[in-house]
């Protein structure tokens, strides 16, 4: 049975992040999506699969193998902190009555 709760994503799009695991283990790259009710990531360059994609004169498709990417469990990345370089976690804090993101390892606001 499948867990219907969902969980909170540490990752936002347009965050730098890097592969901690699986076959693109060390990669950065940014998220061009989340997918908060899988609990999921999708990564520019990172998990790319190759799909058969069929021919449509119509739309001017032309068919093949097309590599695409494909989504990574959030567990599988972690935030580069722009500030210092580093792969950190992330740390909740409230300034000026705004709930913001901060990097633990220099202290630095992860969100612009």
């Amino acid at each position: 049975m499948k867990n219907n709760k969902k969980s909170a994503l540490q990752v936002k799009t347009g965050d730098r992040v890097m592969v901690i695991a699986g076959k693109d283990k060390g990669k950065i790259g940014n998220v061009k999506k989340t997918l908060p009710a899988e609990s999921k990531v999708l990564v520019e360059g990172a998990n790319l699969v190759t799909k058969a994609q069929k021919a449509n004169p119509m739309a001017n498709i032309q068919g093949g193998l097309v590599k695409v990417e494909a989504p990574l469990d959030n567990s599988n990345v972690m935030i580069v902190c722009p500030a210092c370089e580093k792969v950190t976690k992330v740390k909740h804090e409230e300034k000026d009555g705004k709930k913001v993101r901060v990097c633990k390892k220099c202290g630095e606001q992860l969100d612009v």
